[in-house]
């Protein structure tokens, strides 16, 4: 079953996640502005407001903010969290729509618009969430505004996927082709053992920001094959002794943040195809020999899955006995920055050598 039936075309570099927040890079409203058309001199602004063929231009100037949202529950009404680089922390925003913008040369882009309220619920600032890159001094024309996908498409930024062709270890210790998983299937997990996967998502996006994959060349991390993933999907990584100062052994790091242009790479152009693959709770699975993390199902990414795989997945949890603990704690997740991305492989493969 598809996880979405179209192609979404999305540039979200730097994305972050720490429990129930989001980290978000927008620009603010008033640095993408109508240049010419029915609202000429006005920035981007929410849905009604918003006029189909209107054409805006990016601010040369503009530059890309973090905002922090802190995700309560999978409606579309959010609040700003502390440490966001841009509005009110403790202020509600709301995601308002997905505006779909043409360049001249017939490339699409996307964008979600989020609104902030003061605290009489009057728009007290506007913010722009491109999906692909928007190029300064270019003209791009409205073509279409939608509002009832907006959550969707947000919560598929979430979602962490591998690639066709990726080998995973199952539970009798073969290696199966992630498209060949079904549900049902037992996989070998890191922290619970065998696993019986509930669902299997796919879809075919663009392969650019933050769907660009990473390709982990083979030896990189000690891996057996290269491996190609997500940007915002963690690995695992033990620690013979603690090399980076994290306070313990265990480490988890974002695929994106060890970009180096030689053995970790990220691509750009054309479409890849990605599956997800779902247990009964987060777990890291062996991929290409690397322990990495699979489809989390949470306030973030349960609108990306299909109502009936959610309503059946909730059905069948409810009448499931719960989980023991884990008998170990969760890695510490390494944060964007604490590592020079040039040696960031390097330091992690050798931390982690036998």
């Amino acid at each position: 079953m598809n996880l979405s039936t179209g192609c979404c075309n999305m540039n979200v570099d730097g994305i972050s996640q720490r429990g129930g927040a989001q980290g978000l890079p927008v620009l603010r409203a008033t640095e993408f502005v109508v240049s010419n058309g029915a609202n000429l001199g006005d920035p981007v602004a929410h849905a009604s407001e918003l006029i189909l063929d209107d054409l805006y231009t990016l601010d040369p100037d503009a530059r890309r903010l973090r905002l922090t949202l802190e995700i309560a529950d999978q409606s579309s009404n959010f609040t700003i969290a502390a440490g966001t680089q841009v509005g009110r922390p403790g202020a509600a925003l709301h995601l308002d729509c997905c505006a779909t913008f043409m360049a001249p040369d017939g490339s699409i882009v996307e964008a979600l618009i989020l609104v902030e309220l003061d605290r009489d619920d009057m728009i007290a600032g506007t913010y722009v969430m491109p999906l692909a890159d928007l190029r300064p001094r270019t003209e791009y024309a409205l073509v279409a505004v939608d509002t009832e996908t907006a959550r969707q498409k947000f919560a598929a930024l979430a979602c962490v996927s591998f690639t066709r062709g990726t080998r995973i270890t199952m539970a009798d210790g073969a290696q199966r082709p992630i498209e060949d998983i079904r549900p049902g299937d037992s996989v070998l997990t890191r922290d619970s053992g065998a696993q019986t996967v509930r669902w299997v998502g796919q879809q075919t996006v663009r392969a650019s920001g933050a769907f660009a994959p990473i390709t982990i060349a083979p030896g990189a991390l000690n891996n057996e094959g290269p491996l190609k993933l997500s940007p915002n999907q963690r690995l695992f990584v033990y620690q013979r002794e603690d090399t980076l100062g994290a306070g313990r052994s265990e480490v988890a790091i974002k695929a994106e943040y060890l970009v180096n242009g030689e053995t970790v790479t990220r691509g750009n152009g054309g479409f890849v195809e990605y599956f997800q693959i779902l247990f009964d709770a987060h777990e890291f699975i062996f991929a290409e020999g690397i322990a990495t993390e699979s489809l989390a199902l949470d306030t973030r990414t349960g609108p990306a899955l299909p109502r009936e795989i959610r309503a059946k997945l909730t059905a069948a949890e409810a009448g499931r006995p719960r989980r023991a603990p884990l008998a170990r704690p969760r890695p510490v997740d390494l944060p964007e920055g604490m590592l020079d991305s040039a040696i960031a492989a390097d330091v992690l493969r050798k931390a982690s050598a036998h």
